[in-house]
């Protein structure tokens, strides 16, 4: 019974710490757009944004994972970043019904949300 409990307790804490990641998501791109109007960013600034976006929101959501489930944060944080990226991937996939981001762009963008969670997950 008690293994149960913590198995739902640690299902329950991703998925608030996704939901953490994703408010975090959608605040930042919307000051992001704000900006992008107000100041008319260039292409490379509003790439550094996407890619900084991705890192800050993985990295609070590695920490709200660490404090819930208390062991092992810095697995756990990364295992909320790669959920991350698998849903980014899954919603960009929904909507543009195609791989828009090249090979690379793709790898490099698991191992920053990866690696932004981990991060997370350690500083909880």
């Amino acid at each position: 019974m008690e293994r149960k409990l913590q198995r739902d307790t640690r299902i329950v804490g991703m998925l608030k710490a996704l939901l953490v990641a994703y408010a975090i998501t959608a605040g930042l791109l919307l000051l992001l757009a704000v900006l992008l109007y107000k100041m008319e960013l260039d292409e490379q600034k509003v790439t550094f944004g996407i890619i900084s976006i991705y890192v800050i929101s993985t990295f609070f959501g590695g920490i709200v994972i660490g404090k819930l489930v208390k062991h092992r944060r810095f697995l756990w944080g990364l295992a909320v970043g790669i959920c991350y990226f698998l849903l980014l991937l899954l919603i960009s996939f929904g909507v543009y019904r195609s791989m828009e981001m090249e090979g690379m762009g793709v790898v490099t963008t698991f191992f920053l949300c990866g690696g932004g969670g981990m991060l997370g997950g350690m500083v909880s």
